[in-house]
């Protein structure tokens, strides 16, 4: 179980990251010569080695860090339309997945005290 989350989180993570970089870079940015937002895939590089390694230290601060990322998809959504919009869906559905991996991750690798 914990290997699974712990891939689950990987992926959606690795995948959020390429998302991002494509979304403004090339598929949908917001001016055609690409955006200056293609810079929000930089912060996702931090916790990405500490989940690639499974610490559960980055697994409790990084599934309250992806809400962030969470927010941007949802008001995208609402706002924005075309690809965009299904970018901004895509991005809501990654970090719902990435949240639920890690939180649970968190949980089944703590300290269990009886």
């Amino acid at each position: 179980m914990k290997s699974a989350l712990r891939i689950g989180a990987s992926v959606t993570l690795i995948t959020l990251i390429l998302l991002c970089l494509a979304w403004e870079g090339w598929l949908a940015p917001l001016r055609p010569e690409g955006s200056m937002l293609i810079l929000k895939a930089v912060p996702l590089l931090l916790p990405l080695f500490g989940i690639l390694r499974g610490k559960r230290y980055t697994y409790q601060w990084a599934s309250m860090f992806i809400l962030l990322y969470f927010t941007e998809g949802v008001v995208r959504a609402w706002s924005d339309a075309g690809l965009s919009a299904q970018l901004a869906l895509l991005e809501v559905l990654l970090t719902v997945i990435f949240f639920f991996c890690a939180i649970f991750y968190a949980r089944l690798t703590g300290n269990h005290r009886a």
